[in-house]
């Protein structure tokens, strides 16, 4: 019997060689899909752009006319993604849909024997990443997060640092997300434009009138499809916290404030965000604000509306962002250098910089490896190859959506070590879902 069902896998699930150049359906042709194109068709000896799928046929058009400029192919359209991954010249699929569909993309890709790259966050809600991971699991498929730090070269030596102890036990993870963006006014309800299927694009999200607001990157700000600038941008800087401070379980308790300030306009999700994760022992703190924001701290070269992280442990504390990552510890009497920080109020103690990573990868560049770690792990059939496979993009995403609940409720979370529900909190609990239309239901089983 084993070798019966493996032989039906095998014929559903054809395994590449080695030298076979792996078929890509991109999903979702906006500017981070546009950026994928561009991604895989470097990668030129491991993968092609073979079809393209997006609910707006002028997006279609952009993604198929923007291969046929980089590869002088065609690659096929789509305006169904079940259509795209039931055929077999697709291989595996790329998917960089607005957040709400992350999950059910991704689940029925698994279940069409599709390899998956999904853009971050992995999900927009805790009771999708669980469905995410069963059903990678279930049918053998390689699913990749697209949180590209993981696969950026300085940051894995900034972590191995860290877990190789040079500043000592740790015991606070502090995320940055001070991203500059401003008001997005208001904008009425109207019909859709010609050639975008906004029923479909709304998906399994509850149907709502079409406005330019709703749609393109804007749909982040709106509680439906995104999950605010700490599910956009945090996400990144939340995963880093986790990867650092090295806690596999849940937190005791997560507590989040701020608000939407000054901007008087269409978007729903906060501007400002405090929020805490505490393990008993050691904490989380995360900050993002969309409004000007200072340099934090006494570390040079950190700038105004930064991103980034600092690690804090007994011994000293390490930064790291784009740019690289610096070591400063405690120096007990006099320090000389210029590396060399403030003394402390009693003048007992300095910081002296010990380690300066350079970034050796640009922006454009830093994604490009994540993908040949995914197109690797497809090859090998083994999902512990991945740098970001979902188990780990559902847990950081699972904190993200932890401090949107603590938001939301107006309440400090705690939160069920055994299963990561919230305990006598059923109105924070029924956040970790969504209702969801028909057509677009999460399975239970999937």
């Amino acid at each position: 019997m084993q070798v019966a069902a493996a032989a039906i896998a095998t014929a559903r699930f054809p395994i590449l060689g080695a030298n076979d150049r792996i078929r890509i359906g991109q999903v979702g042709i906006g500017g981070r899909g546009t950026d994928h194109i561009k991604y895989y068709s470097s990668l030129d000896s491991d993968c092609q752009i073979a079809a393209v799928c997006d609910v707006n046929q002028a997006a279609r058009e952009r993604g198929a006319a923007l291969v046929r400029k980089l590869k002088n192919q065609d690659a096929k359209e789509y305006d169904d993604m079940r259509a795209m991954f039931e055929s077999k010249d697709i291989d595996a699929v790329s998917i960089t849909t607005p957040n709400h569909w992350h999950a059910l993309a991704t689940i029925w890709a698994c279940q069409a024997g599709k390899d998956v790259y999904v853009e971050k966050p992995a999900s927009h809600n805790i009771y999708e990443s669980r469905q995410m991971v069963a059903a990678a699991r279930k049918y053998n498929r390689m699913v990749q997060v697209g949180s590209q730090s993981r696969s950026i070269q300085h940051k894995m030596l900034a972590m191995k640092q860290l877990r190789d102890g040079v500043i000592g036990p740790l015991y606070h993870a502090r995320g940055l997300c001070y991203r500059r963006r401003f008001s997005i006014g208001h904008t009425p309800d109207e019909p859709a434009p010609s050639g975008l299927d906004w029923d479909r694009f709304l998906g399994p999200a509850q149907w709502k009138p079409y406005s330019k607001n709703k749609s393109a990157y804007n749909w982040h700000w709106f509680w439906d499809t995104g999950n605010g600038d700490i599910g956009n941008q945090g996400i990144h800087e939340m995963d880093i916290c986790l990867w650092g401070l090295g806690r596999t379980g849940w937190p005791v308790s997560v507590s989040s404030n701020g608000g939407k300030f000054v901007w008087k306009d269409d978007q729903e999700t906060p501007n400002t965000l405090q929020s805490t994760f505490d393990f008993g022992d050691a904490q989380i703190t995360f900050d993002v604000r969309n409004l000007p924001t200072p340099p934090e701290g006494l570390v040079a070269g950190l700038k105004p509306n930064y991103t980034g992280n600092i690690f804090f442990g007994e011994e000293g504390f390490l930064v790291v962002d784009n740019a690289g990552f610096q070591v400063y510890k405690s120096t007990a009497g006099n320090v000389r250098g210029d590396a060399t920080l403030g003394a402390s109020a009693g003048g007992k103690e300095k910081y002296q910089q010990v380690m300066d990573e350079k970034a050796k990868e640009t922006d454009e560049w830093a994604t490009t490896p994540h993908m040949k770690n995914f197109l690797d792990a497809i090859r090998a059939r083994d999902y512990k190859l991945l740098h970001a496979d979902i188990a780990i993009g559902a847990r950081s995403a699972a904190f993200v959506h932890l401090a949107n609940i603590s938001y939301r409720t107006g309440r400090t979370i705690r939160v069920a070590q055994s299963n990561g529900r919230a305990l006598g909190d059923e109105q924070a609990n029924a956040l970790m879902t969504r209702d969801y239309r028909e057509s677009y239901m999460i399975p239970a089983q999937v």
